[in-house]
C-alpha cells in the first residue's frame, strides 16, 4: 500500500506541476487520453466477442434510463452476466475491468464476487441457494458506442459491486458512483477464514480514530448508533446538506495525513491516472472544506459508520448489519459524468456556433 501511495503521490505531483505549465498538450493530457483509449479498446474487444443476440443484451443507448439505474443488492439486472459468457468473453470482460482498476482494485472486486461462494456455505440450508448466491451473477453493460467519438459508458454490477465508468469520447470523465460491499465482512468459516475484502478501509478508519482526542471524537460523532446502511443508496439524494463532523482544518498534521489515507485508500482501487484525476478535483476544491463524521462504537464487533464529505465527493462506509459492510463513493455533482458531460456539450455547442 505504501508503495502505491508513493507512486500515486508522485504521479499527482507530476500532473499538478504539468497543469501549471503553458503546454496543455503535456504528459497530463497524454496520460488521461491513454486511459480513455485503453478503456475504449477493451470495450470494443469485449463487444467483438459477442454474437448478435448477446450484443443486444449487453448494449444500451447512452441516454437511456438504464445507465443511471444502479443497484447493489442481489437481483437480476440488465446486461450480460458472466454465467452466460464463454471463456473468451469472460477474459475480455475482465480485461475491461482491468483497464480502469489498479491491481488492488481488481483483486478487491473479484474477491467481492467470490464471497458469494462463502455465502453459499453459510446459507447451505437456504432454498435455491446455488442460484441466489452465484459468483457468476455479475452483469456487464455498455452504454453508447465506444468506437465512436461520442459519450459512452459501461458498468459491471452484481451483489455488493457497482463500477460505473463514463467517457466523453476523449477522456474518462467519471468513475462514480463506486460501490463495494462485503458479506461477510470477515470470513469466519471455511478455508478462507480471516479474509476481509474491505479490511483496509476499516483499518484506516480505526487508525484515524486512534489519533483523535476524546473531544475530537465527540465533535466528529453524528449519532450514538450507526445507521443501518449508508445514506446515499440508489435513488437517495447525494446532497447531504452542510457537511457534519470534524473539519480537516481543525485536525493536527498527523490527523490530516490519516484522513488523507482514508480517502486515498478508496481511490487506490482505481488505476493511478484515474486516482490522480480524482485527487486533483479534491485539491482544487480545497482540503479545508472536507469533514469527517462517524457513528456507533469502536469495539471489534460493534456497529460503526463513517463519512468523509467534501465539496466534490461523499464517501460513506457502514458495518452495521452484523459482519456486513458497505462502501460507496459519489461525486457530489458528477455521478455518471452528468456535470462534465454538460460542460462537454456546452463547449461543443459554443464551438459550432462560432
Amino acid at each position: 500500500m505504501h508503495q502505491f501511495l508513493s507512486n500515486l503521490l508522485l504521479l499527482f505531483l507530476a500532473l499538478s506541476w504539468v497543469a501549471l505549465t503553458p503546454d496543455r498538450t503535456s504528459a497530463h493530457e497524454a496520460a488521461q487520453h491513454q486511459v480513455n483509449e485503453e478503456m475504449r479498446d477493451a470495450a470494443v474487444e469485449f463487444l467483438s466477442t459477442l454474437p448478435d443476440e448477446q450484443r443486444q443484451a449487453a448494449t444500451f443507448a447512452f441516454d437511456g434510463p438504464q445507465r443511471t439505474d444502479w443497484q447493489f443488492v442481489p437481483m437480476e439486472r440488465v446486461g450480460l452476466p458472466l454465467r452466460d459468457m464463454t471463456l473468451e468473453q469472460r477474459r475480455a470482460a475482465r480485461k475491461l475491468m482491468r483497464s480502469v482498476l489498479s491491481d488492488q482494485g481488481y483483486l478487491k472486486a473479484t474477491t467481492i464476487m467470490s464471497l458469494e461462494r462463502v455465502l453459499r456455505l453459510i446459507e447451505a440450508d437456504r432454498e435455491d441457494v446455488e442460484n441466489i448466491r452465484n459468483p457468476e451473477k455479475y452483469w456487464f453493460a455498455v452504454y453508447g458506442e465506444p468506437d465512436a467519438d461520442r459519450p459512452w459508458g459501461w458498468r459491471v454490477e452484481g451483489h455488493h459491486l457497482s463500477l460505473n465508468l463514463t467517457s466523453d469520447g476523449q477522456l474518462v470523465v467519471s468513475t462514480a458512483p463506486l460501490f463495494l460491499g462485503a458479506n461477510p465482512h470477515e470470513v469466519r468459516v471455511g478455508p478462507r477464514l480471516g479474509l476481509r475484502a474491505l479490511g483496509g478501509e476499516e483499518d484506516r478508519f480505526r487508525a484515524l480514530m486512534g489519533l483523535f482526542s476524546e473531544e475530537q471524537r465527540r465533535q466528529a460523532s453524528i449519532a450514538s448508533e450507526a445507521p443501518r446502511d449508508v445514506a446515499t443508496v440508489p435513488g437517495a439524494p447525494i446532497d447531504l446538506g452542510k457537511p457534519a463532523g470534524l473539519p480537516y482544518s481543525q485536525m493536527t498534521p498527523a490527523q490530516q495525513s490519516g484522513l488523507t489515507e482514508v480517502v486515498t485508500g478508496v481511490l487506490q482501487n482505481l488505476r493511478p491516472e484515474l486516482a490522480a484525476q480524482e485527487l486533483a478535483e479534491i485539491e482544487r476544491a480545497g482540503y479545508s472544506e472536507i469533514y469527517f463524521a462517524w457513528a456507533g462504537g469502536l469495539g471489534p464487533d460493534e456497529n460503526h459508520y463513517f463519512r468523509v464529505h467534501g465539496p466534490t465527493f461523499v464517501f460513506e462506509y457502514d458495518n452495521a448489519q452484523g459482519n456486513h459492510s458497505h462502501l460507496v463513493w459519489h461525486s457530489t455533482k458528477n455521478d455518471f459524468g452528468l456535470d462534465k458531460l454538460q460542460q462537454h456539450y456546452e463547449q461543443h455547442e459554443h464551438a459550432h456556433a462560432e
